[in-house]
């Protein structure tokens, strides 16, 4: 059996529904906004570059980075995969290709990365992708990078 291949696809009228009926484990909403919130959000920031994620023609999951070209700056904003769809690799899939899209920006050194720490948080995940900790705090939330 083939794996779904995994794409990353605007968030349209059409598909916006699908979108924030999306939701993670109990455990984990402390750990990531509802879709329907990230959504609004990105439709007033300047900077917000966000997609749902589908494996096949099945949405899954939740996107979002903010990209400031001006300041060279790139924060992996939300990251969520729908609690029926995780531990299949789609995660880890979006954030690669995300990655990959950042790198096509002129000027793109690194992509930044926030969690709140505690039992269940994304941390081990983001560590298996590469990022490190920088050491930096942002409130409550620790602070990770990648190189690109």
């Amino acid at each position: 059996m083939n794996s779904p291949k995994l794409t990353l696809k605007e968030i349209t009228s059409k598909n916006w529904r699908d979108i924030v009926k999306l939701s993670v484990t109990e455990k984990q909403k402390k750990f990531v906004a509802p879709n329907v919130y990230s959504i609004v959000e990105a439709h007033y920031s300047d900077h917000a570059w966000f997609r749902a994620i589908y494996a096949d023609d099945t949405p899954v999951g939740f996107i979002m980075v903010s990209i400031d070209k001006e300041k060279s700056e790139y924060f992996l904003w939300r990251l969520m995969v729908d609690a029926d769809h995780q531990r299949k690799g789609y995660a880890r899939q979006a954030v690669l290709q995300l990655i990959e899209h950042i790198k096509q920006i002129p000027n793109a050194e690194e992509l930044v990365v926030s969690y709140v720490p505690g039992e269940g948080s994304p941390q081990p995940f983001y560590i298996k992708l590469g990022f490190e900790e920088t050491g930096e705090l942002e409130g409550n939330e620790k602070i990770m990078n990648i190189k690109l």
